[in-house]
């Protein structure tokens, strides 16, 4: 099908056979489809659209479902999308995302898509199926910045680009640069990921203060990953797997415990109050805790009986000794996260043996 076709409302609703909880399957096609990375907002601050990537045309294109109609619309037809790149706008206008060696800007309105910058980039990603290889962009609150990394030779870029006009500027160069996020309270700060044995950055927009903001314990072998603001706070998240989550104040230091379950895929509501996070090896669901209590005690919210395909992730930290090659294909796992006005968590779940998107509905 082309760019700018209308499919009729796939949804569906049913309630979880253990907790009780209304999920709205969104779409059904045989083919995988994923909503973005946790870290990326799936709809736009007035949910006029969910945004999410779909394989049923045989290559990955965005789609998005129209709210007020369910109907779902194709919004590309590229054969070189960078799937998980794409990052819609907080105001609904416009999804951006990375294709070949370029940005670009889509209008949600006419499906104009508009090259914003070439970075005549050596590649986009890493290789494999994790970290700098998914190659996830991050755009600020405002939605005047828009962060990209990319590859030059040997070394990993982090470029700003202004979104209206596609002016950029290459703000870091370094051995790693994998998934970032704005502080949802200052655009003018974001985090990176670095190496996988060094993750945890931030740096300011125009290039200033980069600093490692949490050293790894070596001795104790930490698996530090998946990290993400605290709205409100100023503060980091962060995963220790599989020992729970903690975060760190970016201003003060200070570190604080959220919570102590095996916590995998780890956001914030747009309020700072209420955390969720898919779990793995177990599997003991799509769970909600307290952001802000120290306890954090996890309350199961469903089931999604994804496959979430990743061996490496049941036991020690495996990047040790250098990097290494695993198969843990991203449409597997839920990557839960809020909706903007906090009354659904959006996830990913292959349990009918192709990855679609759901809805669950918080109370």
């Amino acid at each position: 099908m082309a760019k700018g076709t209308v499919y009729s409302p796939e949804s569906r609703t049913f309630y979880d056979r253990r907790t009780g909880t209304r999920i709205r399957q969104v779409t059904m096609a045989s083919a995988h489809h994923h909503h973005p990375f946790f870290i990326i907002p799936a709809y736009d601050d007035a949910m006029q659209r969910l945004i999410f990537v779909s394989h049923r045309t045989g290559t990955p294109q965005i789609f998005a479902e129209e709210r007020n109609t369910g109907q779902l619309r194709q919004l590309t037809d590229r054969h070189d999308l960078s799937e998980w790149s794409i990052h819609p706008s907080h105001n609904g206008r416009s999804v951006f995302f990375t294709a070949d060696t370029s940005g670009w800007r889509l209008d949600l309105e006419t499906l104009e898509e508009q090259e914003l910058v070439n970075f005549a980039a050596t590649k986009m990603n890493e290789k494999g199926m994790v970290a700098a290889a998914m190659g996830t962009t991050a755009l600020s609150h405002d939605d005047k910045w828009w962060a990209v990394r990319f590859n030059v030779d040997t070394e990993s870029a982090l470029a700003i680009v202004g979104t209206e006009t596609g002016d950029h500027e290459i703000i870091l160069r370094r051995d790693s640069i994998a998934h970032l996020q704005f502080c949802p309270d200052d655009s003018n700060l974001l985090y990176y990921a670095g190496p996988l044995t060094d993750r945890v950055w931030v740096i300011h927009r125009d290039g200033t203060g980069n600093r490692r903001l949490y050293a790894r314990n070596v001795e104790k072998n930490e698996w530090i990953t998946h990290e993400t603001w605290i709205p409100g706070t100023r503060e980091l998240a962060f995963v220790d797997w599989p020992r729970g989550v903690r975060c760190i104040n970016v201003d003060t230091e200070e570190e604080r415990q959220v919570t102590t379950f095996n916590a995998w895929h780890a956001i914030c509501n747009k309020d700072g109050t209420l955390m969720v996070a898919d779990t793995n090896f177990p599997d003991i669901g799509i769970q909600t805790f307290d952001a802000r209590d120290g306890i954090g005690e996890p309350k199961t919210l469903c089931y999604p009986g994804a496959s979430s395909i990743g061996e490496h992730w049941n036991g020690p930290f495996p990047y040790a000794n250098g990097t290494i090659q695993v198969y843990a294909p991203q449409h597997t796992h839920p990557h839960p996260s809020f909706s903007p006005d906090g009354r659904y968590v959006v996830f990913t779940s292959d349990r009918s043996g192709f990855a679609q998107i759901y809805e669950a509905t918080l109370e």
